[in-house]
């Protein structure tokens, strides 16, 4: 193991949390409050920003939408300057929060804002970020990464900067309690694969990441398991399991894959899959077409996550769990948004594939085209 780690984000845990905003964000600043579709002024999150920043000058942007576009983004990139904001409170999700990343990093760029994308632009400051997360998922409220979706291209693409690293994050799992079913069950299975990316690599004998990875991902069964008798315990855990799972610790000096993520996320940029879905769609295939390098890895997942017993299919048998832990939770393995024959789609993601340079993926570089097209012909 070889690695620098720091993660600076503050983070206010817990019921009533909320308030902590007031102290968190200087009252000097002009903020610009930035949620979605408006679920926050209906289960009481919005109403209690709106008491904690009542001393400071603030306007707010809605609409960001579940998979954050670029069109969108770019009004509030527009409202950033000319209202002169100088600090970006996330109240949401992933999606809320990774737009948020982009506006705090392209409002300070003159040019096109998907130059943060393509690399063109490279920031070297950012209006500063505060957080209140609603959807436990995605990690967003404690990492410098961010994903967006250019609408006009079908292109879902990210980037990365310490600069955008959100200052604090208030984790009220209270904010939980009016989200629908499918968006608990999106967080749980969007957790569960951060965590295989960083985890289902090689053997590594880093005690503590991996350790800590299975203990995510045996917490993740578990909520999973109890999804329907779930309570503030419930919520709590599962609010942290998540954030846990990609705050940058466990894939810290280790191995990691996000080859499943690269390619799922080719079906939400065309077809509007949800993020999670598209993962669970992908993974399992995946994981048979590279047994060759992660047998060892799939094993090890096998007898300390799902406690099976050893055998000659033992990896086998936990690609299966997989599986079935997915089917556990309802969610369709299968590209149900294309009918019939899907070569026509499989053909699209490997244009969108080729289009955006990854023709290697994984973290031996194993996954070129032809392989991709072999994942997704068995994954579709």
């Amino acid at each position: 193991m070889k690695f620098s780690y720091v993660n600076p984000t503050v983070i206010h845990f817990g019921q009533g949390q909320i308030a902590q905003i007031s102290s968190s964000i200087p009252t000097s600043s002009k903020v610009l409050v930035i949620y979605g579709g408006g679920s926050i002024k209906s289960n009481g999150v919005y109403d209690q920003v709106v008491e904690a920043l009542q001393n400071h000058t603030w306007l707010e942007f809605s609409g960001v939408e579940a998979n954050p576009t670029k069109e969108t983004l770019d009004k509030a990139i527009e409202l950033v300057k000319s209202e002169g904001v100088d600090y970006l409170l996330a109240v949401g999700g992933g999606s809320v929060i990774d737009g948020t990343k982009y506006i705090a990093a392209a409002s300070l760029h003159d040019g096109d804002s998907w130059d943060l994308i393509t690399g063109q632009y490279k920031p070297e400051t950012a209006v500063p970020i505060g957080v209140i997360l609603t959807l436990p998922a995605t990690g967003s409220e404690s990492n410098m990464g961010a994903v967006v979706t250019k609408k006009s291209t079908h292109e879902k693409l990210g980037f990365m900067t310490p600069l955008v690293r959100p200052q604090f994050a208030v984790l009220d799992p209270d904010a939980m309690k009016t989200l629908p079913e499918r968006q608990l069950i999106n967080g749980l299975v969007d957790a569960w694969v951060h965590v295989c990316e960083q985890y289902i690599t090689t053997q590594t004998g880093n005690m503590v990441q991996e350790g800590y990875a299975e203990v995510l991902l045996r917490n993740l069964l578990e909520l999973g398991a109890k999804f329907e008798q779930r309570d503030d315990a419930w919520r709590e855990n599962l609010m942290w399991t998540a954030n846990q799972a990609l705050n940058g610790l466990i894939g810290t000096g280790m191995p990691q894959d996000w080859a499943t993520h690269m390619i799922g996320h080719e079906l939400t940029a065309l077809w509007n899959v949800d993020h999670a879905r598209s993962l669970a769609i992908i993974q399992p295939s995946l994981l048979r077409s590279q047994m060759a390098f992660k047998r060892g890895k799939i094993e090890q997942m096998g007898r300390n996550v799902f406690q099976l017993e050893d055998s000659d299919d033992l990896a086998e048998r936990t690609i299966n769990a997989i599986e079935a832990f997915y089917t556990s939770l309802n969610v369709d393995a299968q590209l149900s948004e294309v009918n019939g024959d899907k070569s026509d789609a499989v053909d699209a993601v490997l244009a969108k594939l080729e289009q955006n340079g990854y023709v290697k993926l994984g973290e031996n570089q194993a996954i070129t085209l032809d392989v991709s097209r072999e994942i997704l012909t068995n994954a579709l």
